[in-house]
């Protein structure tokens, strides 16, 4: 019989992840066991967010063999975000890339010509990236 606790505990990074985009409409709507694997049910607001929550499960195990997952995508490819105190492109594309670097890409798909130059309040769309191959 497999150890619940231990695996929540090797998967606490994919429950985490989840819950830190909750303000984004991601939930988790389930952690316990299914067999001899840890099941974790969910879903995420875009296939951005989607992303940041497979990097989570290949940190905690690249084979997941002892997992059984169930993460929907309610929305689309895009994800939107609202610009709010103290952020910068760099700082959300941390956030949803898990690279700053991603910041023009951002600027790139909304007609930012300076980076710098965001607003509190503005509406960003964040483009699906593919992951490298």
């Amino acid at each position: 019989m497999a150890d619940l606790d231990a695996l929540k505990q090797k998967y606490a990074g994919v429950v985490t992840t989840l819950q830190g985009f909750s303000d984004l409409g991601a939930t988790v709507d389930a952690v316990d066991l299914d067999g001899d694997k840890l099941h974790i049910k969910g879903s995420v607001p875009s296939k951005v967010v989607l992303e940041r929550v497979w990097d989570a499960i290949k940190a905690a195990d690249p084979t997941y063999a002892d997992l059984h997952h169930e993460i929907s995508n309610t929305g689309g490819d895009e994800q939107t975000y609202t610009v709010a105190s103290g952020d910068n492109l760099s700082h959300i594309a941390k956030r949803f890339y898990a690279d700053a670097g991603k910041y023009t890409e951002i600027a790139s798909a909304n007609g930012i010509s300076d980076p710098n130059l965001i607003k509190v309040g503005q509406e960003l769309k964040l483009p699906y990236i593919a992951p490298a191959a």
